[in-house]
């Protein structure tokens, strides 16, 4: 795990009052932040911040579309701050990307890069957007790839199980935060 990163997608106020289901996410993703900061895992945020006026979004892009009508992530406002729970800690790296993936709109394939990193553990809300659209980026990218199927989250849990059982395992690692922490304790 030398060249690895977790990174932490769109724990920000506002998506988790939407998808959390009381199901003890929060401290569970909280465990693998801390486990991976004691393995010396660089630990990155990724958040989605939209402009104010939204000049980057186009009217055919129906989810962004969506997403800006619904007036959910703009830069600056509460609800993009990432869940204090879980907020960053100095040194940790925030990327603001503009759409679905981690990379799309960002600077984190170049954080990434400067790193030497590699390979990737992907935690996040929601496993059908941004953990889903993160893991084809990265495939494509040739990252190696962990996901942690309790450390994502979706608002139908029935995605959530089909994409970490049947999807995720045929181009990553899908493991549990227990059993991750297990393999990188020192």
């Amino acid at each position: 795990m030398a060249n690895s990163a977790l990174l932490v997608m769109d724990i920000q106020r506002d998506i988790v009052a939407i998808a959390d289901d009381g199901s003890e996410y929060l401290p569970r993703l909280r465990r693998a932040i801390d486990g991976a900061r004691a393995a010396d895992i660089p630990v990155i945020y990724v958040v989605i911040g939209l402009r104010p006026g939204d000049p980057q979004i186009s009217p055919r892009n129906k989810v962004m579309t969506n997403i800006v009508q619904a007036g959910l992530f703009t830069e600056g406002e509460p609800g993009t701050e990432i869940h204090d729970d879980v907020a960053p800690q100095q040194g940790d790296v925030v990327v603001t990307k503009r759409r679905g993936s981690a990379f799309s709109g960002s600077d984190l394939d170049l954080v990434l890069r400067a790193r030497d990193v590699d390979s990737l553990v992907l935690t996040g809300i929601a496993t059908s957007a941004v953990v889903l659209s993160t893991l084809w980026h990265a495939i494509d990218l040739d990252f190696g790839l962990t996901v942690l199927a309790d450390a994502c989250l979706d608002t139908d849990p029935e995605v959530h199980r089909m994409l970490t059982e049947k999807l995720f395992p045929q181009w990553a690692d899908v493991l549990d935060v227990d059993d991750w922490l297990k393999a990188i304790a020192p």
